[in-house]
């Protein structure tokens, strides 16, 4: 039985809202509940504070927390008093007379809660007694506090929402249900009119007679139908000159763009489109059909010929004389379709960087991981002595500093290159600036006996940003501490400055490195020998940070063995 128009849209909107009161009474109950079951955790939390209160007051420890037991008989009846240290082990509980025969209360849902957010609920059986409780336990400075409700009917009758608010929707429901009715009954027959007119327009039978419609929405609409007639010839006239434009668009595309027929006639093809298939193809040609013939086309064909009903989308890359396109074939409902090409060699060298360094990434970051896990691992599943403990706690803790450099070193450098923009710009005092680094690393200068000259003017300023250019020259000068051995000479100058420039000269008198190294020493990752970076514990990007900051400056960098010894970097800052 087919259902008229009204029918219809009264059983589409009695669904709709039988669905929105449903949801509405759902949401309501589980927040009503949701409001009690705080109202009750706040009571236990009072509960709590009292006890916590009261031990602190009374000093109450392992030899007299029995004295407990007064404040435990001020409280309601019902309430269930428990003591945990801070190992888990039970030292009062109220409803039990031998607590030694209770076991670790540290997996104990609530207390796990409490020790990672300082408070926890759970209801649960105990195991102890065997009756089901509503648990509430909160970590204080050495012990948990936990108190528990007898999860009895009295408790459930709390927490359970009351059902005053479902009749209130149920009324509701039924008054809208008839107010319904009635706007489907009238819809119902402005909807009556608009298909008979409807029919007549398809027919294209003239309109012998006025149609009178209501004066509503969908009277607007039937009288606006025949208005909308008149309008055909003046929008069919707009489509061609949109159509104009796609093609204007086509052709100053940077794709290469041919739109086929389902016969594989060309309708329409843009420059870039020919000059990309003549360089694919091995012979020139103008005839574009003749791409059915060619061997890198084959897998666009297949597909078209070859497709799912519901399949209209396929691409495919090639490579051609060092370069690399994609092409891709889009099929319309009509089984015409669209090829185009596209050059992709700049973001498949993109790609491909990306991926050697994700891959350089990975493999700095398995050597701390891989170490630390060990240390935890032997130190989780040994029992070792307590100075070979303090030891193994030390190296993992060595190992995760390393780790947090690498992070932070991989962070920056990142961000250098593709969110530069979000460094603050501002007037900087490099004499203070060099002077934070020197007292930073006074301890470690020390240490490896390394002298430190520094040659800069008290008042020099640039307009920089500050992280960066004190990682230049943190990084300068931890690469001659790690890498350029004891009892050695730093120097850092001012040199030279101009109009638009200030030229630095940095060098250390250490090891340095052959002079084969050299270009290399600013790649990521790069070592001079497998083993260096990871032996002293650096990220391997120090001196790529260095670059990328001297760049960020718009400055420029080189590195070449100094007279004396070791390496000398001179660089500029724009100022």
């Amino acid at each position: 039985m087919k259902l008229s128009y009204k029918q219809r849209i009264f059983f589409y909107f009695f669904i709709i809202f039988a669905l929105f009161a449903v949801c509405i009474v759902i949401v309501e109950q589980k927040e009503e509940k949701k409001q009690r079951t705080q109202a009750l955790t706040e009571r236990l939390d009072n509960y709590a504070d009292m006890i916590h209160m009261y031990m602190e007051e009374y000093q109450l420890t392992d030899s007299n927390i029995t004295d407990i037991g007064t404040l435990a008989k001020a409280m309601p009846m019902d309430i269930r008093i428990t003591i945990i240290d801070e190992s888990g082990r039970v030292a009062y509980d109220k409803d039990v007379t031998d607590i030694s025969t209770l076991e670790n209360h540290l997996d104990r849902p609530e207390i796990r809660n409490a020790s990672y957010q300082g408070n926890g609920t759970n209801i649960r059986m105990s195991a102890s007694t065997h009756h089901e409780y509503m648990y509430y336990a909160k970590h204080y400075k050495d012990y948990y506090v936990r108190v528990a409700l007898p999860y009895n009917i009295q408790t459930q009758s709390m927490l359970k929402a009351d059902n005053m608010f479902i009749y209130i929707v149920l009324g509701l429901f039924v008054i809208v249900i008839i107010f319904v009715n009635y706007i489907a009954g009238r819809f119902g027959k402005s909807i009556s009119q608009l298909k008979n007119l409807a029919i007549k327009i398809k027919e294209d039978k003239p309109l012998t007679e006025k149609i009178a419609f209501p004066e509503d929405e969908l009277g607007e609409i039937g009288n606006q139908l025949v208005s909308l007639l008149k309008q055909k010839e003046r929008s069919k006239r707009e489509i061609e000159v949109e159509r104009e434009k796609l093609i204007q668009h086509f052709h100053y595309s940077q794709e290469g763009i041919c739109i086929f027929d389902r016969d594989i006639k060309k309708i329409y093809a843009n420059t870039n489109f020919f000059q990309y298939f003549n360089f694919i193809v091995d012979l020139p040609a103008f005839d574009l059909e003749a791409i059915i013939r060619e061997e890198v086309f084959i897998p666009a064909i297949e597909f078209i010929h070859n497709r799912k009903k519901d399949e209209t989308y396929h691409t495919y890359q090639i490579k051609k004389s060092g370069k690399a396109f994609s092409i891709q074939t889009i099929v319309f409902e009509d089984d015409s379709f669209e090829i185009t090409i596209k050059d992709i060699t700049k973001t498949e060298k993109t790609r491909l960087l990306k991926q050697e360094m994700t891959n350089n990434i990975a493999h700095e970051l398995r050597t701390p991981v891989t170490s630390l896990r060990g240390y935890l691992e032997t130190l989780n599943t040994q029992t070792l002595p307590s100075d070979k403990q303090t030891q193994f706690i030390d190296r993992a803790y060595q190992q995760t500093i390393r780790l947090s450099n690498l992070i932070e070193d991989i962070s920056l450098i990142s961000k250098m290159e593709e969110a530069s923009t979000q460094f603050a710009m501002e007037k900087i005092n490099l004499s203070q600036l060099i002077n934070d680094v020197r007292i930073d690393l006074t301890d470690k200068l020390k240490e490896n006996d390394i002298q430190l000259n520094i040659a800069i003017k008290d008042n020099i300023t640039i307009d920089g940003n500050y992280t960066l250019l004190y990682s230049i020259f943190r990084n300068l000068m931890d690469n001659s501490i790690s890498y350029g051995g004891q009892h050695i000479l730093v120097g850092i100058s001012n040199y030279m400055e101009d109009w638009d420039y200030l030229y630095f000269s940095y060098f250390d008198t250490g090891k340095g490195v052959d002079e084969q190294y050299l270009p290399r020493l600013f790649e990521r990752f790069y070592r001079v020998n497998e083993g260096r970076t990871r032996d002293t514990g650096g990220s391997g990007l120090g001196l790529s940070i260095v670059k990328n900051a001297v760049l960020f400056h718009k400055g420029e960098i080189q590195v070449k063995r100094h007279a004396g010894g070791g390496l000398e970097f001179s660089f500029t800052l724009k100022k």
